[in-house]
Protein backbone atom coordinates (compact mmCIF):
# COMPACT_ATOMS: atom_id res chain seq x y z
CA UNK A 1 0.00 0.00 0.00
CA UNK A 2 1.44 3.35 -1.07
CA UNK A 3 1.64 6.22 1.35
CA UNK A 4 2.21 9.94 0.62
CA UNK A 5 4.66 10.13 3.50
CA UNK A 6 8.36 9.30 3.33
CA UNK A 7 9.78 6.58 5.48
CA UNK A 8 10.02 7.86 9.05
CA UNK A 9 13.56 6.53 9.39
CA UNK A 10 14.76 8.42 6.36
CA UNK A 11 13.24 11.63 7.75
CA UNK A 12 14.89 11.14 11.13
CA UNK A 13 18.21 10.35 9.47
CA UNK A 14 18.00 13.50 7.37
CA UNK A 15 17.06 15.60 10.39
CA UNK A 16 19.96 14.17 12.40
CA UNK A 17 22.40 14.99 9.61
CA UNK A 18 21.11 18.55 9.41
CA UNK A 19 21.30 19.05 13.19
CA UNK A 20 24.80 17.56 13.30
CA UNK A 21 25.95 19.83 10.48
CA UNK A 22 24.50 22.88 12.25
CA UNK A 23 26.18 21.92 15.54
CA UNK A 24 29.56 21.39 13.86
CA UNK A 25 29.27 24.70 12.02
CA UNK A 26 28.29 26.49 15.26
CA UNK A 27 31.28 24.96 17.09
CA UNK A 28 33.68 25.95 14.33
CA UNK A 29 32.23 29.46 14.22
CA UNK A 30 32.48 29.82 18.02
CA UNK A 31 36.05 28.52 18.05
CA UNK A 32 37.06 30.95 15.31
CA UNK A 33 35.37 33.85 17.13
CA UNK A 34 37.11 32.98 20.42
CA UNK A 35 40.47 32.74 18.66
CA UNK A 36 39.98 36.11 16.99
CA UNK A 37 38.92 37.69 20.31
CA UNK A 38 41.97 36.23 22.07
CA UNK A 39 44.31 37.43 19.33
CA UNK A 40 42.82 40.94 19.37
CA UNK A 41 42.98 41.11 23.17
CA UNK A 42 46.60 39.94 23.19
CA UNK A 43 47.58 42.58 20.65
CA UNK A 44 45.78 45.25 22.69
CA UNK A 45 47.54 44.19 25.92
CA UNK A 46 50.90 44.52 24.22
CA UNK A 47 50.11 48.03 23.02
CA UNK A 48 51.83 51.19 24.27
CA UNK A 49 52.69 54.67 23.12
CA UNK A 50 54.85 55.24 20.07
CA UNK A 51 58.28 56.74 20.62
CA UNK A 52 59.67 59.42 18.36
CA UNK A 53 63.35 59.44 17.39
CA UNK A 54 64.06 62.12 20.01
CA UNK A 55 62.37 60.11 22.76
CA UNK A 56 59.17 62.15 22.86
CA UNK A 57 55.81 60.45 23.30
CA UNK A 58 53.33 60.09 20.44
CA UNK A 59 50.18 58.48 21.92
CA UNK A 60 48.83 57.45 18.51
CA UNK A 61 50.50 54.25 17.29
CA UNK A 62 50.57 50.88 19.03
CA UNK A 63 53.98 49.47 19.93
CA UNK A 64 55.22 47.06 22.57
CA UNK A 65 56.37 48.79 25.73
CA UNK A 66 59.14 46.31 26.35
CA UNK A 67 60.84 47.03 23.05
CA UNK A 68 60.77 50.76 23.71
CA UNK A 69 61.60 50.75 27.43
CA UNK A 70 65.26 51.59 26.91
CA UNK A 71 64.41 54.47 24.56
CA UNK A 72 61.89 55.85 27.05
CA UNK A 73 64.27 55.38 29.98
CA UNK A 74 67.05 57.31 28.24
CA UNK A 75 64.60 60.06 27.28
CA UNK A 76 63.31 60.17 30.88
CA UNK A 77 66.84 60.52 32.27
CA UNK A 78 67.69 63.23 29.72
CA UNK A 79 64.54 65.10 30.68
CA UNK A 80 65.26 64.87 34.40
CA UNK A 81 68.92 65.91 34.23
CA UNK A 82 68.08 68.84 31.95
CA UNK A 83 65.38 70.06 34.33
CA UNK A 84 67.45 69.51 37.48
CA UNK A 85 70.78 70.95 36.29
CA UNK A 86 69.99 73.26 33.39
CA UNK A 87 68.97 76.23 35.53
CA UNK A 88 69.40 79.96 35.96
CA UNK A 89 67.83 82.72 38.03
CA UNK A 90 64.82 82.99 35.71
CA UNK A 91 63.86 79.32 35.29
CA UNK A 92 65.19 77.33 38.26
CA UNK A 93 61.89 77.18 40.19
CA UNK A 94 59.92 76.07 37.13
CA UNK A 95 62.55 73.53 36.04
CA UNK A 96 63.01 72.04 39.50
CA UNK A 97 59.26 71.66 39.92
CA UNK A 98 59.16 69.67 36.68
CA UNK A 99 62.17 67.58 37.77
CA UNK A 100 60.48 66.61 41.03
CA UNK A 101 57.67 64.92 39.05
CA UNK A 102 60.24 62.55 37.54
CA UNK A 103 61.74 61.20 40.77
CA UNK A 104 60.69 60.06 44.21
CA UNK A 105 61.64 61.33 47.66
CA UNK A 106 65.36 60.75 47.00
CA UNK A 107 65.25 63.55 44.39
CA UNK A 108 63.18 65.76 46.68
CA UNK A 109 65.65 65.20 49.55
CA UNK A 110 68.57 66.20 47.33
CA UNK A 111 66.68 69.32 46.24
CA UNK A 112 66.00 70.28 49.87
CA UNK A 113 69.64 69.68 50.76
CA UNK A 114 70.86 71.93 47.94
CA UNK A 115 68.33 74.56 48.97
CA UNK A 116 69.50 74.42 52.61
CA UNK A 117 73.12 74.70 51.44
CA UNK A 118 72.29 77.95 49.63
CA UNK A 119 72.86 76.64 46.10
CA UNK A 120 69.82 78.40 44.66
CA UNK A 121 70.37 81.56 46.70
CA UNK A 122 73.84 81.89 45.14
CA UNK A 123 72.24 81.34 41.75
CA UNK A 124 70.04 84.37 42.37
CA UNK A 125 72.63 86.48 44.17
CA UNK A 126 75.31 86.20 41.51
CA UNK A 127 73.03 85.71 38.47
CA UNK A 128 74.74 82.43 37.66
CA UNK A 129 73.78 80.42 34.59
CA UNK A 130 74.17 76.64 34.85
CA UNK A 131 73.93 75.02 31.43
CA UNK A 132 73.96 71.29 30.63
CA UNK A 133 76.36 70.46 27.80
CA UNK A 134 75.90 66.69 27.52
CA UNK A 135 74.11 63.78 29.20
CA UNK A 136 75.32 60.18 28.85
CA UNK A 137 73.25 57.50 30.60
CA UNK A 138 73.88 53.77 30.89
CA UNK A 139 71.04 51.44 31.90
CA UNK A 140 71.50 48.00 33.45
CA UNK A 141 68.87 45.33 34.08
CA UNK A 142 69.14 42.68 36.79
CA UNK A 143 66.24 40.37 37.65
CA UNK A 144 63.70 42.85 36.33
CA UNK A 145 65.24 45.79 38.23
CA UNK A 146 66.63 48.70 36.25
CA UNK A 147 69.52 50.83 37.46
CA UNK A 148 71.35 53.65 35.73
CA UNK A 149 74.54 55.67 35.84
CA UNK A 150 74.51 59.10 34.21
CA UNK A 151 77.44 61.37 33.41
CA UNK A 152 76.35 64.99 33.05
CA UNK A 153 78.71 67.67 31.77
CA UNK A 154 77.59 71.19 32.60
CA UNK A 155 79.07 74.66 32.78
CA UNK A 156 78.53 77.46 35.27
CA UNK A 157 78.74 80.91 33.76
CA UNK A 158 80.01 83.32 36.41
CA UNK A 159 80.10 86.31 34.10
CA UNK A 160 83.73 86.67 33.07
CA UNK A 161 84.63 83.03 33.86
CA UNK A 162 83.00 79.78 32.81
CA UNK A 163 83.68 76.67 34.89
CA UNK A 164 82.98 73.21 33.46
CA UNK A 165 82.04 70.26 35.69
CA UNK A 166 81.47 66.54 35.33
CA UNK A 167 78.77 64.99 37.54
CA UNK A 168 78.28 61.23 37.86
CA UNK A 169 74.94 60.25 39.35
CA UNK A 170 73.12 56.94 39.80
CA UNK A 171 69.78 55.48 40.79
CA UNK A 172 67.01 53.09 39.82
CA UNK A 173 64.01 53.29 37.52
CA UNK A 174 60.53 51.94 38.24
CA UNK A 175 57.39 51.97 36.11
CA UNK A 176 54.45 54.14 37.18
CA UNK A 177 51.29 55.44 35.50
CA UNK A 178 51.86 57.99 32.77
CA UNK A 179 50.94 61.53 33.69
CA UNK A 180 50.81 63.94 30.76
CA UNK A 181 52.57 66.31 30.68
CA UNK A 182 54.24 65.95 34.09
CA UNK A 183 55.58 62.41 33.65
CA UNK A 184 54.99 61.41 30.02
CA UNK A 185 57.24 58.32 30.06
CA UNK A 186 55.60 56.65 33.06
CA UNK A 187 58.91 56.14 34.88
CA UNK A 188 60.17 57.25 38.28
CA UNK A 189 63.75 57.75 39.46
CA UNK A 190 64.44 56.20 42.86
CA UNK A 191 67.53 56.00 45.09
CA UNK A 192 68.99 58.98 43.26
CA UNK A 193 72.50 59.92 44.37
CA UNK A 194 75.20 62.29 43.15
CA UNK A 195 78.32 60.11 43.26
CA UNK A 196 81.12 62.40 42.11
CA UNK A 197 81.52 65.99 40.99
CA UNK A 198 84.77 67.24 39.53
CA UNK A 199 85.90 70.37 37.79
CA UNK A 200 87.23 69.74 34.30
CA UNK A 201 88.96 73.09 33.74
CA UNK A 202 91.15 73.85 36.75
CA UNK A 203 91.39 77.61 36.26
CA UNK A 204 88.16 78.27 34.47
CA UNK A 205 87.65 79.49 30.94
CA UNK A 206 87.49 83.21 30.34
CA UNK A 207 84.84 84.54 28.02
Amino acid sequence: MKTPYKNIYNVLKLNRSIVLAVVIFAMLSSTFSLWMAFKTNKEALNSAFAINTDGSIIPLKLVTQKENFRVEALAHLDLFHNYFYNIDASNYERNLEKALWLGNSSVDNLYRQKKADGVYNRLLQYSLVQKVLSIDSRILESNGTYSFTTTTIFEINRGSIIDIYELVSSGNLITVDRNFPNNPHGLLITNYFENTLKKLNDEGRKK
